[in-house]
């Protein structure tokens, strides 16, 4: 399918991509108001794009800006960005890659397992430290979202789109949202996308074994963050019943709680 936001959109990307021929959507990017593969005078690039408005959704694609230098070991490069009154948007290497698959016995997850590891070694950039990660902190136990601070980059949106694999090398993508935080968030994300996508508990948690930071946690930090994370998405299904993935995911999280040994949640 292609897409067209526009002439004023084509001539915002024209000083970086030549004369735009074509604008080809991309499966991925649900979270943006664009994401596509833009093809200019023999180029192609991965192009994210916002309507250039003040609030979240614009700070994403800032932070994704701002994160890019430091990750690029992992990510693509970003290689221009173009601003105007109607739109924001940022422009990136385009590479030739599939999405992972996170289901039981998906050769996919050693690779996923040793990218999660890679983020784990990346030093935490100066930026980052001015995105402490809060998100779980309102849903937590009195005083556990203590429990969550750290020194850690952490990425914060696992998911089997995130994780490319091409022929000779593996990215991790969509870096919208890094923050500050305990190093074994990332790990205990991926364990809940395994339980959702058909992993026992103690099966998620053996690949997530593999990754430092989940083997050197304290597992009364895993605990709070498992009922912080079960009471906020439990609590966004009930808001939006509409969205059944979101009741999929509180029913993994509270399985996997309970496979913790968790009885109380809500």
């Amino acid at each position: 399918m292609t897409i067209d936001p526009g002439h004023g959109f084509r001539a915002l990307l024209r000083p970086h991509t030549g004369v735009v021929t074509e604008i080809r959507p991309t499966a991925r990017g649900f979270a943006t108001d664009l994401a596509a593969v833009v093809v200019g005078e023999g180029e192609r690039f991965f192009v994210k794009a916002m309507r250039n408005r003040p609030g979240g959704r614009r700070d994403q694609i800032l932070r994704e800006k701002a994160i890019n230098p430091f990750v690029r070991s992992l990510a693509p490069a970003l290689l221009w960005t173009a601003e105007d009154e109607e739109w924001i948007a940022i422009g990136f290497e385009a590479i030739e890659a599939r999405c992972t698959e996170f289901s039981p016995g998906s050769p996919d997850l050693p690779i996923v397992v040793d990218l999660l590891c890679r983020i784990g070694r990346l030093g935490l950039p100066g930026v980052v430290r001015d995105w402490p990660e809060t998100r779980w902190d309102w849903w937590a136990d009195e005083g556990a979202a203590a429990l969550f601070k750290g020194d850690a980059l952490l990425h914060t949106d696992i998911n089997e789109g995130n994780f490319l694999i091409g022929a000779e090398r593996s990215w991790v993508v969509d870096w919208s949202w890094p923050t500050q935080g305990a190093a074994f968030i990332d790990p205990a994300m991926f364990v809940v996308q395994l339980v959702a996508a058909g992993h026992s508990p103690e099966e998620a948690e053996a690949w997530a074994a593999g990754c430092p930071a989940w083997a050197w946690a304290d597992p009364k930090a895993i605990d709070a963050f498992a009922v912080a994370y079960a009471r906020m998405i439990r609590v966004r299904a009930m808001r939006k019943p509409e969205e059944s993935w979101l009741a999929a995911m509180a029913d993994a999280i509270e399985a996997w709680a309970r496979y913790r040994g968790i009885t109380k949640i809500m």
